[in-house]
């Protein structure tokens, strides 16, 4: 046998790595043993091979999927850092995501379990322009909402006069998340890119949520749970009504109204 060569046990202590990785790297492709034998299947690796299996674990404990290791494996450093760059924007986006969560925990431990004030309007049907964008899960949802509102807006207002928009989102969330930008449309604006509907009217639970978009959830379990404790049964989407600009207004200052139909006599 080449001395260079080394049996799997030992490759592994000098690698960093278990031999079940080992053996499940060599299954993907991501690193061969040097020599395989034919009788009775064992792997050797030969040293060289170590900075391979260490620069392995180093980016898995970086939280770097297998399958963009095997891009970044034995390329230049410009080519590794473009394959590195989605999984950095992803990192950037759960990082935001679990601020969002801190923050709105933050506000639970400071102020209590959420209870808003909730009280039965009525709303009337509304002519609006609609355009719909899905959300690949709740961390999603913010993206989806915002280019919905864009789109929403080139596609129906003309440019001058009150705004009225609404977000429409379902109440139960799911792995994949429609989320709906509605634009209350006023006499003599042209619509060109998104459906017009009509937007249902009815008895709605309606509260004010004040601060940050990505806290609404906390108002939105309030008016849920309102809505339980006295049987309404709920349907139809849950609507926010934005109104503040966010553009002109600061985070903790925006208003929004949460408002969801309800049927009295649940």
């Amino acid at each position: 046998m080449d001395e260079e060569l080394l049996p799997i046990g030992q490759f592994a202590r000098l690698g960093r790595l278990s031999v079940k990785q080992l053996r499940h790297y060599d299954e993907l492709g991501l690193l061969r043993p040097a020599f395989v034998d034919a009788e009775t299947g064992y792997r050797y690796y030969r040293a060289s091979q170590a900075r391979a299996a260490l620069t392995i674990g180093l980016l898995r404990s970086l939280d770097v999927p297998l399958a963009v290791v095997g891009e970044v494996l034995g390329r230049p450093p410009q080519e590794a850092a473009g394959a590195l760059s989605g999984v950095r924007d992803a990192l950037e986006a759960e990082l935001a995501r679990r601020r969002r969560t801190l923050a709105a925990l933050e506000r639970v431990m400071a102020g209590g379990l959420p209870a808003a004030e909730v009280r039965l309007v009525r709303e009337p049907a509304s002519r609006v322009a609609v355009v719909r964008e899905r959300a690949s899960g709740v961390a999603d949802i913010g993206r989806a909402t915002s280019l919905a509102v864009a789109r929403v807006l080139e596609a129906a207002y003309p440019g001058d006069g009150p705004v009225r928009l609404v977000g429409l989102f379902p109440v139960d969330l799911g792995e994949v998340v429609e989320v709906s930008a509605a634009l209350v449309l006023q006499e003599g604006w042209r619509v060109s890119g998104a459906r017009v509907e009509v937007l249902p009217g009815g008895v709605f639970a309606c509260a004010t949520h004040v601060g940050p978009y990505d806290q609404i959830s906390l108002t939105a379990h309030a008016v849920l749970a309102w809505c339980a404790e006295r049987r309404h049964v709920v349907r139809g989407s849950l609507r926010e009504v934005y109104v503040s600009d966010p553009a002109v207004t600061a985070p903790e200052e925006l208003v929004t109204r949460l408002m969801v139909c309800v049927e009295e006599d649940g």
